[in-house]
């Protein structure tokens, strides 16, 4: 079983996307209160190897690059925590061609150190859901270290010295940093910035606080208007129909998927590549003997391995 690499996944964003885990799980400098991964375990500012780069790219090399559209750096933690990132992106570079993207909560991007070591990144998709202190520490949790006026001058002077694109993820909870003047706010201290794509999301699965709720689509629109044409709506994509597998590898595949985040039948089916009446079969089957739960969040039943 794969220890450092995860999928493909079906990503709303980067089509079919190789996962890469730099960090142990939930080692973070966030503990955010949408977080569907739950409640953070390890929260730290400390950069060290805290995986092996060998193994992580012995793995990588391992893999089939067949319909791949990113690798991306991600997982169950913040990916720039691990001191050989800038290692890995290399070796990933000299075994494939694919374009690599850097999934993170952008709180380190001020650090010179850091921002030479991912210089050769394709994509970075950093995100910041508040721009004064108070909403800031209470949908982030952050390291009490951490200040998120100076985290957006670390993105600003990262973005100046960073030739890949850069896509920048908010992400909206209703009542907590959704109010016009935080937006207005947020809005003033990134618009000169030079992002490539300001994107908004919203909680789509199970967050790890149950009182974090979602924006409408109507509310969701309105939020976008304040950025007059800048910002999109990430839409939720697809699952697709790629075939059948073996019930033993499926049912394996399934739990490392479950395993990593919570997800609906149609993600189980795009991502592992079943028919969906196949993932239903099989996912009450696991259910049934205890190897997975469910939750109902907004209506969609979302599936979770034990």
């Amino acid at each position: 079983m794969r220890r450092y690499t995860y999928g493909p996944v079906l990503s709303r964003r980067l089509g079919r996307s190789l996962g890469i885990d730099l960090v142990p799980y939930k080692t973070c400098t966030f503990d955010c209160v949408y977080c569907q991964l739950g409640r953070t375990t390890n929260k730290t500012v400390e950069r060290r190897e805290y995986l092996p780069v060998r193994s992580i790219l012995r793995e990588i090399e391992e893999f089939s690059w067949e319909r791949i559209d990113y690798i991306t750096l991600a997982g169950s933690g913040e990916p720039t925590l691990n001191s050989k990132i800038g290692e890995v992106i290399e070796g990933i570079k000299s075994i494939s061609s694919t374009p690599v993207a850097i999934l993170t909560n952008g709180s380190l991007l001020g650090m010179r150190s850091l921002q030479d070591e991912i210089s050769s990144a394709d994509l970075v998709i950093p995100s910041i859901d508040a721009a004064s202190q108070r909403i800031f520490e209470m949908i982030n949790r952050p390291h009490r270290s951490l200040r998120i006026r100076s985290i957006i001058e670390g993105l600003r002077a990262f973005r100046e010295r960073f030739s890949g694109e850069i896509w920048l993820e908010v992400m909206l909870v209703k009542g907590l940093n959704d109010a016009p003047d935080e937006i207005e706010l947020l809005k003033s201290m990134i618009e000169d910035i030079g992002l490539d794509k300001i994107q908004l999301n919203t909680v789509v699965r199970p967050p790890c606080e149950d009182w974090v709720l979602p924006l409408d689509e109507r509310e969701m629109r309105a939020v976008c208007n304040l950025f007059r044409g800048r910002a999109e709506i990430i839409g939720v994509s697809q699952a697709a129909d790629v075939g059948h597998e073996r019930v033993a590898e499926v049912r394996s595949q399934i739990l490392e998927l479950l395993g990593r985040r919570p997800c609906t039948i149609e993600d189980v089916s795009g991502t592992i590549g079943l028919h969906r009446n196949e993932a239903l079969k099989q996912i009450t089957i696991l259910e049934k003997e205890g190897l997975i739960s469910s939750r109902v969040f907004e209506g969609v039943r979302y599936f979770r391995a034990r």
